[in-house]
């Protein structure tokens, strides 16, 4: 079998076995081997390293590196809302090979194709979750801080020593002290906030973002919330879409005060995030593909719904609420939620029609630059 790449290039279907064994190859290395290793050789290595186009030909040939750089996309830009600025984001190794398992089989063997993904990528999640848990993988704890740079943040967390946390996991999934992220305008109950640190975008209503950011066949509301009775109270309303990196604060928090009405875990894959694999038409829709939570909060402003929901992605092992997080439970805007176990992810945030306008830069950032925006937990989304 054969596709077409975004760059029009045809791939075998020799490249899914290649692209399973290259992701099965890096993921134990990963973490069977943490001593020793460079940045560059590591889980998180940016696609756009040097050593990752020599790895990355050795797997997939390619005749130069301009003709890799031509073929596979390998980041994405994002703006920066404090300071307008552009920048270019490169995504690792492993979302990369996420993205090239995408884009294989014919119309007719799509959904074979991406049954063996699934199953391929659930094998992964869940192996790198259980070595993640193992207090062994302490070991990688500080090689992560100094890939990513966050020395620095680490200052901000409940526990800002590394060599306070018993595993990997239980540091991925680090929590950060609340005066660090003070909600904005917080006498203003009208005011709504972003959920998470990280790239967001939003759109007035879901046939937006539908139009310029979700491009997969098969998106509806009453698939990603898991019931057209739901949906209803949604149509038309504000969409926010918060993307989590792996580098990033991994927790969630209420973006408005309300008081939980319902908590609904839906089963599935655990296919990238990353905006690619949204933008790209005819690959499979991941927000409705993949395993997710959906709370619903009665908000206090208004008594209106506001749907939060919790989207895992690639090898990410777990969706954990906080304790006392729970049906009929009351929480504050900025009130921390849950938290993700290893990996990107990703928090949506619906509102009703005519409950919410939408920041007026994150729309243009979205809809007229297609970019996402960087923000942080409790930075103001709309009113």
């Amino acid at each position: 079998m054969a596709h077409q790449t975004p760059a029009g290039k045809v791939l075998s279907g020799e490249h899914f076995d290649a692209a399973a064994s290259a992701l099965n190859d890096i993921t134990t290395d990963a973490v069977t081997q943490p001593e020793g290793h460079t940045k560059e050789s590591r889980l998180h290595t940016p696609g756009d390293h040097e050593k990752a186009h020599a790895w990355f030909r050795s797997v997939f040939p390619y005749s130069s590196l301009q003709d890799f750089e031509n073929d596979w996309h390998l980041g994405n830009y994002v703006i920066d809302r404090q300071t307008g600025q552009k920048s270019f984001e490169a995504m690792s190794v492993y979302v990369r090979l996420g993205m090239h398992l995408l884009y294989y089989g014919s119309e007719q063997e799509k959904a074979l194709h991406w049954k063996k993904t699934q199953r391929l990528l659930l094998e992964q999640s869940e192996k790198m979750g259980k070595q993640y848990d193992d207090p062994k993988s302490v070991a990688h704890i500080k090689p992560f801080i100094e890939s990513f740079g966050l020395e620095g943040s680490m200052g901000e967390m409940v526990k800002p020593d590394p060599a306070d946390y018993a595993t990997f996991n239980e540091f991925f999934a680090r929590e950060i002290r609340e005066d660090a992220r003070p909600i904005a305008e917080p006498e203003n109950d009208m005011v709504v906030s972003s959920p998470a640190d990280c790239r967001l975008t939003a759109f007035p209503t879901t046939d937006m973002a539908t139009k310029y950011w979700i491009k997969g066949y098969g998106f509806t509301l009453s698939k990603l919330l898991g019931s057209e009775e739901l949906a209803q109270r949604f149509e038309g309303g504000c969409m926010n879409i918060a993307r989590l990196a792996p580098q990033d604060y991994h927790r969630w928090h209420a973006p408005t005060a309300g008081t939980v009405e319902s908590v609904t875990d839906i089963p599935g894959t655990y296919y990238t995030v990353n905006p690619q694999a949204i933008n790209e038409p005819g690959t499979v829709d991941v927000f409705c593909e993949n395993k997710r939570s959906v709370m619903i909060l009665k908000r206090a402003a208004t008594g209106s719904p506001v749907a939060v929901i919790a989207v895992g992605a690639m090898l990410v092992g777990s969706i954990k609420y906080n304790p006392g997080v729970e049906l009929g439970a009351e929480v504050r805007r900025g009130q921390c939620l849950g938290a993700f176990y290893y990996g990107g992810s990703t928090v949506i945030v619906l509102y009703p029609q005519g409950e919410v306008v939408p920041d007026e830069d994150l729309v243009k950032n979205s809809v007229q630059q297609d970019c996402e925006t960087l923000v942080k937990v409790g930075w103001r989304t709309g009113a």
